[in-house]
């Protein structure tokens, strides 16, 4: 088994169709010549009885027989075994005396003391019988019958048809040669016919050995339990082959149901699966809903060449995704934060430094105090005005980011956002107003360039939360201002724009808000949005 297993598939099965060739073909060649054997044994032995009855029937031998006559007998009986092709032809009496043999001295003698054969069922039973013994002519296949009396009926004596075996075992050789033969050539057949389906059986698993599948499916079955995306894979009859636990709980299964073998479309009557199968086009980032949440899904078809063989699909719940990209906005908008305060704390700190050393103390203090008068006005307007510590750091670090960028984020110092309501989710909050703020500052910088102002009104009277940005950019079109939220569309023709917009609106949808765009009296945009106090 140990080399057995060391060998390549192909070897693997060459060796054991070949072997299973020549045993199956053996062990029919050895039941043919068993069959062969016997059948000419039974042929034989035939013959010999009915040649027997034959001449225990002619009444000439009958009566010479009852008159012990063997010097009629003998003669008649040797040029019978020569008509009748037989080894021999042996006449006794009734008492199983022989009157005729081929051998003069075994005249008088009695059969059964060297033909190793028992003349009762004839001489006592009146039957004749086949026997195969080894009696004085050697191994021979008999026929022996009695002789009854025409006048009486009685058993007067009987006769010994022999014909040597040689003759068969000549035939049986002949026989054997020719089937060796064919199983040699059938064991060649097969082992040809073993080594084109071991490579057709190759190319079929891709060259792979047996021990790689297995280490493969493990690999794939715990491949899929461990990524967080439900999978799902289906054949080109539509039924499910491959599915994962993610899978499941995505689409809200019951935990214990089966899913391997059955139709698709009675687990999912909707799916496009199918569509994909019969036309072999992938689809990417689909939005599915499923009862009561949004699914994002991706489908592929499998192919074997031209061949169309399945369909897999990934999905994935849509606030997941949702989730990642507010995470990694929330992290751009810190890390924008804390370089835009850095590298304005160091062009501030390298004035300082140059004032001081020419000896300009006085203007050195005196920035120093504006610095600080400005950002403890500020500071103080936030506490004040939004509590709220993450919004308020949002805010400062937006502040910030527009003094490097020479621009100006100016506060309405009358807004007041202190009514936030505690179920109202702060990285959606962050996320949407720091959008905003930045889609501002960069359409004001770019078209104004540095000295350029956006403004930033609050307000938590009324049942809303409304927040009103204003900057002095180039203005959106009339009628693009709905399709600017729309996932992809910008106004800009550089790549990786048309998203932010389409967040803003998404996560607005999500917690019950509405944002709108309009034309600013400097010529710029105002976007208003609105967040309900009242959250689900």
């Amino acid at each position: 088994m140990k080399l057995l297993r060391r060998l390549k598939l192909k070897s693997r099965m060459i060796l054991v169709l070949g072997l299973m060739a020549l045993v199956q073909t053996g062990f029919i060649g050895l039941f043919a010549v068993h069959y062969l054997h016997q059948s000419l044994d039974e042929q034989i032995g035939q013959r010999a009885l009915d040649v027997a009855k034959t001449i225990a029937a002619t009444p000439q031998i009958i009566a010479a027989v009852q008159r012990r006559d063997s010097e009629y007998l003998q003669p008649i009986s040797m040029r019978l075994a020569e008509e009748t092709q037989a080894r021999f032809v042996v006449i006794g009496d009734k008492d199983g005396v022989r009157l005729a043999h081929p051998r003069p001295e075994k005249i008088g003698h009695s059969m059964s003391d060297d033909e190793g054969d028992d003349n009762s069922p004839a001489l006592v039973d009146g039957k004749g019988y086949l026997s195969k013994a080894l009696g004085s002519m050697g191994w021979s296949m008999r026929g022996k019958t009695p002789i009854f009396s025409n006048e009486t009926g009685e058993i007067v004596g009987l006769v010994s048809v022999g014909y040597h075996l040689d003759h068969v075992d000549q035939i049986i050789q002949r026989y054997s040669i020719t089937l060796v033969a064919v199983i040699i050539a059938s064991f060649l057949l097969s082992a040809l016919i073993a080594v084109w389906f071991a490579h057709h059986f190759k190319q079929a698993i891709f060259g792979l050995e047996p021990e790689q599948i297995a280490r493969l499916f493990d690999e794939q079955k715990a491949t899929l339990e461990s990524v967080r995306e439900g999978i799902i894979a289906i054949n080109a009859q539509g039924r499910i082959t491959t599915f994962n636990r993610p899978a499941i709980e995505t689409l809200g299964l019951p935990e214990d149901i089966e899913l391997t073998g059955r139709h698709i479309t009675e687990v999912l009557p909707e799916s496009a699966m199918m569509e994909v199968l019969n036309t072999g086009e992938p689809q990417f980032d689909e939005e599915v809903w499923r009862q009561d949440h949004s699914i994002i899904a991706n489908r592929l078809p499998l192919k074997q060449g031209e061949k169309i063989t399945g369909v897999v699909s990934s999905f994935r719940r849509k606030d997941e995704v949702a989730m990642v990209s507010k995470k990694l906005t929330r992290i751009q908008q810190y890390a924008d934060s804390l370089r835009s305060q850095s590298h304005e704390y160091s062009n501030k700190l390298h004035t300082i430094a140059g004032l001081i050393q020419i000896g300009a103390t006085d203007e050195a203090l005196a920035l120093i105090g504006q610095e600080s008068q400005s950002h403890q006005e500020l500071i103080n307007l936030l506490v004040s005005a939004v509590p709220d510590p993450i919004l308020a750091g949002c805010l400062l670090g937006k502040y910030n980011r527009a003094r490097e960028m020479g621009l100006q984020l100016e506060i309405d110092p009358e807004s007041k956002m202190s009514a936030l309501p505690e179920k109202l989710p702060r990285e959606d909050l962050v996320s949407i107003i720091g959008n905003l703020i930045d889609n501002a500052l960069e359409a004001t910088w770019e078209h104004s360039g540095t000295g350029g102002k956006v403004t930033l009104s609050m307000t938590d009277l009324g049942r809303d939360l409304i927040f009103e940005i204003e900057d002095q950019g180039p203005g959106v079109e009339e009628q693009n201002q709905d399709k600017i939220f729309e996932k992809g569309f910008s106004s800009k023709e550089k790549e990786g724009h048309g998203f932010g917009l389409h967040l803003v609106k998404s996560l607005l949808g999500s917690i019950g808000g509405m944002v709108t765009c309009e034309s600013a009296e400097s010529g710029g945009s105002r976007f208003i949005v609105y967040i309900p106090k009242n959250q689900a």
